[in-house]
């Protein structure tokens, strides 16, 4: 059977090339003519860019997700009369390299010797080492047991939040949204990996953020509506030495009118912890269509009821 292929990615010309060069068969790319999405039964999309045109499909099949969020494609009213994968287990390595890497920054004040530095200042500071400080996952995927596995060489006590406090390999120990105030209260560090489901919105509202320790680290990397934006705000200027470094926002890019910006405690990044490379994206495309002409189940496959 031949398969036809529509392109939707903000770097088009850079996959056809490495889809090419997989020489997969009965495949074939289709050009950016609209009238492709009606004749593709395959799509390779990012998912703000696929949805809008998801309903005029008429031969989808099965769509492949660039990211590994997918949460415009998941909404109620979307058509659901397809098989949606997306892509896990490449964000884990550079999930933790964001997160570690601004972690031990705070934790060796780099920003104070930097500002020292400037002024020709010697004075040394104490610090906190990772070794026993307890880190808070709200999350246990792909991405959080990398950040788990990375947290134990440093030495902390690794506990993580999911649906069931189903046991998970690489953490101390797991319990579920309902305790999480009882895990706020004793963490050091705070990220939120969560997917974006009615149960995470809103997890982190301005109730849980107040049970935060003093000099307690916020991370947000998972789904920007699972926090309280204006809470947080709210929040970080009442307590100067809790820090955040957030990755995600509802509205992307983040506002510039929000007041969030100018707090001296809060790093802004532009959606930039684990991005997907083309070259791991297709990697995965192509295994997943080997999956499908041989009429194997497809790896990664999203239930569009959780929407994960």
């Amino acid at each position: 059977m031949e398969h036809k292929l529509l392109l939707l990615t903000s770097d088009n010309n850079r996959y056809r090339e490495l889809l090419a060069s997989c020489h997969l068969p009965n495949l074939t790319l289709l050009g950016d003519d609209p009238k492709s999405i009606l004749d593709a039964n395959i799509w390779l999309a990012e998912p703000p860019l696929a949805a809008p045109l998801v309903g005029h499909a008429k031969n989808l099949v099965w769509l492949q997700s660039t990211y590994a969020g997918v949460d415009p494609l998941v909404k109620p009213r979307l058509r659901r009369d397809y098989q949606l994968t997306n892509v896990k287990g490449i964000f884990g390595p550079l999930m933790s390299e964001y997160l570690f890497g601004y972690l031990l920054a705070h934790q060796r004040h780099h920003q104070k010797y930097k500002s020292q530095q400037a002024e020709k200042i010697w004075q040394p500071s104490s610090f906190k080492s990772l070794q026993g400080q307890n880190l808070l996952l709200l999350g246990t995927g792909s991405i959080a047991k990398h950040i788990a596995q990375t947290a134990k060489h440093f030495g902390m006590h690794v506990t993580g939040i999911n649906r069931g406090a189903k046991p998970t390999v690489g953490f101390d120990q797991v319990d579920t949204l309902a305790n999480l105030p009882l895990h706020l209260q004793q963490a050091d560090a705070i990220a939120a990996i969560l997917p974006s489901t009615p149960d995470t919105q809103g997890a982190l509202d301005k109730m849980h953020l107040s049970l935060m320790k003093d000099d307690a680290l916020l991370f947000n990397l998972g789904r920007g509506d699972v926090l309280d934006l204006d809470a947080l705000y709210t929040q970080l200027q009442q307590h100067p030495q809790q820090q955040a470094i957030l990755d995600v926002f509802n509205k992307e890019p983040l506002p510039q009118e929000h007041p969030i910006w100018l707090l001296d405690n809060v790093i802004i990044t532009p959606h930039i912890a684990a991005p997907s490379f083309p070259e791991q994206v297709v990697e995965i495309f192509a295994n997943n269509y080997h999956h499908l002409i041989n009429g194997e189940s497809l790896s990664n496959s999203v239930n569009f009821e959780r929407g994960y």
